[in-house]
């Protein structure tokens, strides 16, 4: 299984968000610096976050990005699986779509090993992601210096 570029800076987004000062609120710009990724794709991303209550924007002087409490305490599954979205392991209608697709066993197969994936997300929470070793290293990337 292999998640889209897209989930995993909306991961590493929330993680980077959920070391920040309480009073803290850093911009798309320097969440999308520490993380070592175009602003463009991090605007995107926290756009999609914001709707789906995991981070709010703050505008103006002294705004920024700050997580939610429904951030803080989501499931990793959750996430992953609302980002992804429904889409299959495989494409068997497709184009041109596959001649196994009326009896295929490995479409149900995959889709299993697809849901044991998320399953196992499931009990983590993105508080969870950020304990030691992860933490410290978020704080340094969040304050400009090199990670250890």
């Amino acid at each position: 299984m292999r998640l889209t570029k897209f989930t995993d800076l909306a991961l590493r987004a929330v993680m980077r968000l959920a070391v920040s000062e309480r009073d803290a609120y850093p911009t798309t710009r320097e969440v999308a610096e520490s993380m070592a990724v175009p602003q463009a794709h991090m605007a995107k991303v926290v756009t999609r976050l914001q709707h789906l209550g995991v981070i709010e924007a703050r505008r103006g002087r002294g705004g920024g990005l700050a997580l939610t409490e429904l951030g803080r305490r989501s499931s990793v599954g959750w996430l992953a699986r609302t980002l992804e979205g429904d889409d299959e392991v495989v494409a068997c209608e497709g184009d041109p779509p596959c001649p196994l697709r009326t009896a295929c066993r490995l479409r149900g197969a995959l889709r299993e090993a697809q849901e044991a994936f998320y399953r196992t997300l499931d009990p983590l929470t993105v508080a969870d992601l950020v304990g030691s070793p992860t933490g410290p290293v978020l704080v340094a990337l969040s304050a400009g210096r090199p990670a250890d």
